[in-house]
């Protein structure tokens, strides 16, 4: 038998075994290292991603109220759409470091780095140091994944708080400690402050593993989830009820909303719209991808970023289920192999049949389940290979391995044609090996060829589309990863690869002249600028570091801030400038029936705002168009750098 792959066939790996062989450090040294420097590689070409969250990241930097409530400005006009925690490490390393893409992006590559590890000693701990290494380095590899563990978005705190969470349980599985499950829900509530709903697709997984496996009676096991439920409701409820509790004027308006409400936020659109296709604002939203469908994550730009090695996974769980299925219900790692399975089948089900706004970039999330089940698989039925039907269902899994990235690398025919070729040329010998060999013993320059060779079918595809990710700029708010496919299934509708150009894509770099128009005396006010749309104020809020409205919020189409509020402040002398963004008027135009008073008394931006007009689809009252054309009632324009700006701080023309 072969030192070390083989070691215990088909018994959990105890916490207290003897000590790892040597080659596991010097191999998990490379994981690891090979990992940050793949991922820090190139990472300033992308500048800072999505600049609507970079700002955000650099308000926090600036002003802790911001920081807490996560604002997209310092002047904590509005929040962005999102719960804060994944904008707290950027803003820490910013305040820290200044403000530069290494201080906002280094933190996203240190979560790839850490999640990668920490999926290692998850699966090590279970299936030993190759399953821990091998799903290691396929979690490293998803394209996917090197897409997200570079990019400002909240899905890589995500993801490390997800892998956090399966710990927990899994750890709460081997002795039956409360605490673990404490610690579970502890990590979930921090998920759910990091990209609300889409943080519970884990949560059936949890439930159900340890309600199926864990090592107490079954009243005691009910009774630790309630007590993990309590932890999640208070890990994410405190910073829920600070922002529901505080009076609207001494917080900054909740982005996204309609009625300045966190829970209307999370139920709408940022989490049943997304799922059924409606919009909080009226009308429905499409999914900015291929259709609806259990072939979605297998078709498009889908399969390119998370499918490579799935259906090899699948393989391998049913596998390694009806090698472990008589083992005691409280078997360790048949348990991980629920959890990890439901999680992958449960997120792959929500994410295909999903009707609303859905972007292949969210299966950075399954990217942990999926490279698990292969490690772990890989491992177990590689054990047990003497018999017959496992070394059959190898055959099946090297052979589906192979044909799929062969598959998928065509659907890229300009992208390094010659690969899908070698591909094959590892599979086919692969696949031979595994049929002729039988029963008898290998010797270990053949059992290196073959593991050589099954890398190569694997890991070639993902680990080039991977390369291709990280030498290309991601910019916007729809980044993909990978060359463009052509299977006739690819992204429709609006954004262009990579960078997310399109509906989405970011306004072009503010010129110098005007930059040195709005650095003139920013001190004396609260805003040098405001302009339609958080992702244009946020151009000019990075390159001058000084706060700027986003009328409306991310694509000027919110509510916020009224006409009122913004008249009371021009009159204030709190803002500067005035900016037309091609954006102006959000997605609805006009949208309003009638302008408010002037002369009636305004709340302070942050403050929820009138309702003065019906909603027109996402324009909503049509609060940009009212500013804008109040704006260009009253001031003169001038034009620089092809820019149309008023000075709000002139004597008004009226």
């Amino acid at each position: 038998m072969i030192t070390g792959i083989d070691r215990a066939p088909l018994q959990a790996v105890s916490p207290g075994k003897p000590a790892e062989p040597r080659w596991v450090t010097p191999a998990l040294i490379a994981l690891l290292v090979g990992t940050a420097a793949f991922y820090l590689w190139n990472l300033a070409a992308s500048g800072y991603a999505s600049t609507f969250y970079s700002a955000a990241a650099q308000a926090g930097s600036q002003n802790w109220e911001a920081f807490l409530f996560g604002s997209a400005d310092a002047g904590n006009t509005m929040t962005v759409d999102k719960p804060p925690v994944f904008l707290w490490l950027m803003s820490l390393s910013v305040r820290i470091f200044g403000l530069s893409s290494w201080s906002i992006l280094v933190p996203q590559v240190a979560l790839g780095v850490a999640s990668v590890y920490w999926l290692y000693r998850i699966v090590k701990r279970r299936f030993g140091e190759p399953a821990g290494l091998i799903a290691g380095l396929v979690l490293a590899l998803t394209p996917v994944a090197a897409l997200m563990f570079r990019f400002d978005n909240p899905d890589a705190m995500l993801t490390f708080l997800l892998i956090g969470a399966s710990w927990a349980l899994l750890r709460g599985l081997d002795d039956g400690r409360t605490r673990w499950l404490v610690y579970t829900g502890v990590f979930m509530g921090f998920a759910f402050l990091t990209k609300d709903l889409a943080a519970m697709l884990i949560l059936p997984a949890l439930v159900l593993s340890y309600l199926l496996a864990g090592p107490v009676g079954f009243g005691r096991r009910v009774w630790q989830l309630c007590l993990a439920g309590v932890a999640m409701v208070v890990s994410a409820g405190w910073w829920v009820a600070l922002v529901e509790l505080l009076p609207a004027g001494s917080r900054p308006w909740i982005g996204g909303s309609t009625d300045n409400s966190f829970i209307s936020v999370v139920l709408g659109g940022n989490g049943l719209d997304r799922l059924w296709g409606t919009s909080s604002f009226g009308g429905r939203v499409g999914p900015f991808s291929t259709g609806t469908g259990i072939t979605r994550l297998f078709t498009g730009e889908s399969a390119a970023q998370i499918g490579w090695l799935v259906p090899t996974g699948l393989v391998l769980l049913g596998g390694s289920l009806i090698l472990l299925g008589r083992r005691p219900r409280t078997d360790p790692r048949r348990a991980a192999l629920i959890l990890w399975a439901t999680w992958l089948l449960v997120s792959m089900a929500v994410y295909s049949l999903m009707s609303g706004t859905y972007h292949e970039y969210y299966n950075v999330s399954i990217a942990p389940p999926a490279a698990a089940l292969i490690g772990a698989g890989a491992v177990v039925m590689w054990r047990a290979r003497g018999k017959s039907w496992v070394r059959w269902t190898l055959v099946v899994a090297l052979a589906i391995t192979g044909s799929w990235s062969f598959v998928l690398l065509g659907r890229s025919p300009s992208f390094v044609p010659w690969l899908r070729w070698v591909v094959v040329g590892a599979t086919v010998p692969g696949v031979a090996m595994l049929v002729l060999m039988g029963r008898k013993e290998w010797s270990r320059p053949t059992v290196a060829a073959l593991i050589l060779l099954a890398a190569g079918a694997g890991l070639a595809g993902p680990a080039a589309y991977s390369a291709y990710t990280v030498g290309t700029a991601h910019t916007g708010a729809m980044p993909s990863a990978g060359p463009s496919v052509t299977d006739g299934s690819a992204r429709g509708g609006f954004g262009a690869r990579p960078g997310g150009a399109g509906l989405f894509a970011e306004n072009p770099t503010p010129g110098a002249t005007i930059l040195a128009l709005l650095e003139t005396d920013a001190g004396a006010y609260d805003w040098v600028a405001a302009t339609t749309g958080s992702t244009n104020a946020a151009e000019y809020q990075l390159a001058t570091q000084d706060p700027v409205i986003g009328i409306g919020g991310f694509n000027g189409g919110g509510v916020a801030p009224s006409l009122a509020q913004f008249q009371a402040s021009v009159a204030a002398g709190r803002i500067h400038y005035y900016i037309v963004s091609a954006q102006s008027g959000g997605f609805g135009g006009p949208g309003f029936t009638g302008f408010p008073n002037p002369g009636t008394a305004a709340p302070p931006i942050g403050a929820r705002p009138r309702d003065d007009g019906p909603r027109n689809g996402f324009s909503a009252n049509g609060v940009a168009t009212q500013i804008q054309t109040w704006v260009a009632a009253h001031y003169t324009s001038r034009v620089v750098d092809s820019v149309t700006l008023y000075d709000l701080t002139a004597t008004p023309t009226e």
